[in-house]
C-alpha cells in the first residue's frame, strides 16, 4: 500500500474530488509514524494527528498498483511533471520508497522524481540517486540551530554538514525545505537562503501550518505580510537580482531591499516570486491553506489583480 495526496489520487483517476487547482506533480507518500518528533508534524512520533495527514493535506492510501496504473493515464501524464517521494523516517521507508521509484522508471524512464527523505550519509544519498532520483530533498526547516531545537529531533549542525556535503559531490541534485514562521526571524531566513544558493542547493519554502494533534497545534501561521517579504528575498537571491547583504534590516525584519520601487516592480510583476518554488513542476496546492484562504505559495500562474494583491503585501512595511 502506498499513500498519495488526494489531488494526486483525482489526477490519477482514483477519486473524485473537486479541486479548483490540481497538482502538477504526483506526490507519494512512504511510511507513517515517524521515528522524529518535529513538533509541526502530523507523522511526528507523539502525533495525535490523523495518520494520513501531511502538514494540512489529506493523504488516503491506496494499492501500489492502482496508483502505478494511474500514473500512466493519458490525462495523468498531460498534467504531472515529475514524482515526489515524501519519505516517513520509521526505519523501512527509505527502502520501500526505492523500489517504487525502480517501477516508476522501468514504466516511464524520463519521469523525473524528487524523494524527500532523511538520508543519513552521502552513501544513501548515492543509492537514490543510482535508482533513477534526480533530485534529494533534505529537509532543514529551520533556519537556525536554536530554532531547529525547538521544533525538531536531531542535530541542526549534522544535516547542514550533510546538505553541504552532498551538494559538493552531487552537484544540481541537492534541495532544501524551508519553513517561514518556526520562530525565526527574516534576517535569520534570508540568510539560510542565501547561504543554500550560494552552495547550489534548491530551496523550497513552506509556510508554517498548525495541524491538530501536533505539539504546535496551537501557534499561529505567518502574516502573509511577513511570508510576501520571505518570498521576495528568496526570489531575488535565487534569481541572482540581489544578495542578502544588500537588504536592509530592522530588528530582524526586512524594511528594504535596497532597490527603488519601479525596478522592484519590474522584477516582481509578472508574479513568479510569489508561486511555489522547490523542484521544476513542483506547485503543491493547498499545502499550506485551504481553499477559502490566500494562498501563500500559487499553484499556478496568477492574475493581474492577485499579482497586486501581493505587491500591495509586500510593500506595506517596506521602506519606500
Amino acid at each position: 500500500m502506498i499513500r498519495c495526496s488526494a489531488g494526486t489520487a483525482k489526477v490519477l483517476g482514483l477519486n473524485n474530488i473537486k479541486a479548483d487547482e490540481l497538482p502538477t506533480t504526483a506526490y507519494l507518500m512512504v511510511g507513517e509514524h515517524c521515528k522524529f518528533n518535529c513538533a509541526f508534524c502530523a507523522q511526528a512520533r507523539e502525533s495525535r494527528s490523523r495518520t494520513n495527514l501531511l502538514s494540512r493535506v489529506v493523504w488516503p492510501e491506496f494499492h501500489e498498483q492502482e496508483v502505478l496504473k494511474g500514473l500512466q493515464i493519458p490525462e495523468a501524464q498531460k498534467v504531472m511533471q515529475r514524482v515526489c517521494f515524501q519519505v516517513v523516517q520509521d526505519g523501512k521507508a527509505l527502502e520501500e520508497a526505492k523500489s517504487y521509484v525502480r517501477k516508476i522508471k522501468s514504466d516511464n524512464p524520463a519521469m523525473p522524481i524528487c524523494v524527500s527523505a532523511g538520508p543519513r550519509s552521502l552513501d544513501e544519498i548515492e543509492d537514490l540517486l543510482k535508482h533513477g532520483v534526480d533530485r534529494v530533498s533534505l529537509a532543514l526547516d529551520a533556519a537556525t540551530p536554536e530554532v531547529f531545537a525547538q521544533a525538531k529531533d536531531g542535530s541542526w549542525q549534522s544535516r547542514y554538514d550533510l546538505l553541504l556535503e552532498a551538494a559538493g559531490k552531487f552537484p544540481g541534485h541537492i534541495g532544501t525545505h524551508l519553513i517561514v514562521g518556526l520562530g525565526e526571524t527574516e534576517e535569520d531566513m534570508a540568510r539560510i537562503i542565501q547561504d543554500m544558493y550560494d552552495k547550489g542547493i534548491t530551496v523550497a519554502l513552506f509556510a508554517f501550518t498548525p495541524v491538530k494533534g501536533t505539539r504546535m497545534e496551537n501557534s499561529v501561521k505567518p502574516e502573509l505580510e511577513h511570508y510576501r517579504r520571505i518570498q521576495v528575498a528568496h526570489y531575488l537571491i535565487r534569481r541572482k537580482f540581489t544578495r542578502v547583504d544588500e537588504f536592509v534590516f530592522l530588528r530582524g525584519k526586512i524594511v528594504s531591499f535596497s532597490l527603488p520601487l519601479d525596478q522592484l516592480w519590474e522584477y516582481l510583476s509578472d508574479g513568479e516570486a510569489f508561486r511555489t518554488s522547490g523542484c521544476s513542476g513542483c506547485n503543491r496546492p493547498y499545502y499550506n491553506e485551504s481553499p477559502r484562504e490566500e494562498f501563500y505559495n500559487y499553484p499556478r500562474s496568477l492574475t493581474p489583480e492577485e499579482v497586486k494583491r501581493c505587491w500591495q503585501e509586500l510593500i506595506t512595511n517596506l521602506d519606500k
